[in-house]
Parts: C-alpha cells; sequence; structure tokens
C-alpha cells in the first residue's frame, strides 16, 4: 500500500477531495492511505506563526523552515530514505509528468510539501527534500491545489485501482504522444452532429488506421 503524506498549512482544503471518486475508492480497497499533517501544528510558539518575512527585505513572506522539519520527524521521514520520497511543491521545481507519476506509484511512501505564501525558506529544500516538483509554468496561490493533481494522477495509476487496467496502455501520455485521437459515444446522432461512420462499422482494422490518421493530423 502506498502512503501519500500531505504537509499542508490547509489540510481542509483536501477534504473533499480525498473523500470522492477514484481517491476514495482506492483508500476503501486500502491501496492507499493519506495522511495530513497541519504544518502549524509544530510551530514553536503560542501564535503559531509558519511564516516571517525574508531577510535581506523583499515582498511577501517566506515559510519557515523550522515547522516543516519538525512535520517530517514526527513521521519519521528524511531524504534519501529506500523507497520514499520527499517533495516540495515549487513552481521552480521539475515538471510532473506521466512518467514521474509512473514512479511515484511504485514507492512505499511518498511526502509531498505544500508551499505556499511568497517562497519557502531554501533550506528545505536544500536540506529537508529530495526534490520540488511543479505541475505547470504558472503561479497557484499555494501547493495544495498541484499536490491534489499529483496524488490523483499517482492513485489511478496503482494496481486495481481503476476498473479497467487495460485502459491505462491507451492513453495519451502513457506512451510518447501527447495527443489522443477523438472518442465518441452514445447518442450517435446528436442534433445533427454525428459520429464518424468508420467507428460503427465493426472493422477493428479500419477504426486503427482511422485513429492513427487522426493522430498524425493532430
Amino acid at each position: 500500500m502506498l502512503v501519500i503524506n500531505i504537509l499542508t498549512l490547509f489540510p481542509e482544503f483536501f477534504s473533499s477531495p480525498l473523500q470522492t471518486s477514484m481517491l476514495k475508492i482506492a483508500q476503501t480497497q486500502q491501496k492507499i492511505e493519506f495522511k495530513l499533517i497541519n504544518i502549524r501544528d509544530f510551530a514553536q510558539d503560542k501564535h503559531q506563526i509558519t511564516d516571517e518575512p525574508p531577510y535581506g527585505g523583499g515582498a511577501g513572506m517566506i515559510m519557515k523552515i523550522e515547522p516543516i522539519a519538525l512535520a517530517l520527524q514526527s513521521l519519521k521521514l528524511e531524504k534519501n530514505q529506500p523507497d520514499k520520497l520527499i517533495l516540495l511543491t515549487s513552481a521552480k521545481g521539475q515538471l510532473f509528468t506521466q512518467a514521474l507519476a509512473t514512479e511515484y506509484s511504485q514507492l512505499t511512501e511518498l511526502t509531498l510539501i505544500c508551499g505556499h505564501y511568497q517562497d519557502v525558506d531554501q533550506r528545505v529544500a536544500d536540506y529537508l527534500v529530495d526534490g520540488e516538483i511543479s505541475i505547470g509554468n504558472y503561479i497557484l496561490t499555494g501547493g495544495e491545489p498541484a499536490t491534489l493533481v499529483i496524488a490523483d494522477a499517482v492513485t489511478r495509476l496503482i494496481p486495481g485501482v481503476l476498473g479497467n487496467q487495460a485502459s491505462l496502455a491507451n492513453e495519451s501520455h502513457s506512451q510518447t504522444q501527447i495527443k489522443s485521437a477523438p472518442q465518441y459515444t452514445r447518442p450517435e446522432n446528436y442534433q445533427g452532429w454525428t459520429v464518424p461512420s468508420v467507428l460503427l462499422s465493426g472493422d477493428h482494422q479500419k477504426i486503427e488506421q482511422w485513429r492513427k490518421k487522426k493522430l498524425k493530423l493532430n
């Protein structure tokens, strides 16, 4: 079973998504376990402060290293552990891909630290994590949405989570291609918009040729 630890300042962000669709099913089937860790619980002052202004001046607030370090210690986690990975969500991190999702799905424990505010103390990236990860070249208000995307992509790759595992092999990002041929389903005719006749022919060879042609056109 894969354990995904999520370190966040806003655990409530995940309450509904983790109890929906395949993420809920995967937990029910004991294929995966999500652990939500509130970073504020490890702040060392009565006000549970987890951010401070940056040294040297500048705009915004910076997440402190201490609460994050203590949260990881509570889980007995440190970088470079076999079959375990600690990642910090970051706009400057490695781009998340399907290949990485496959790699992560084979771990025993994946820990995702949700960045927030202007930035995270650089010492977190330098000393506490195995890497930084980004889901795209844009800025989010925090790492929570990115973490949810990663968790979803990883969960569905765990054997037994999807009803039809064979469908994974034909997905657009599972191979070298980055696009897929057009897909249709019932009704055959909707307001005059019809399904291509070849898909209704039952001729699998012709259908495969049509799909390959559409991929080349795209």
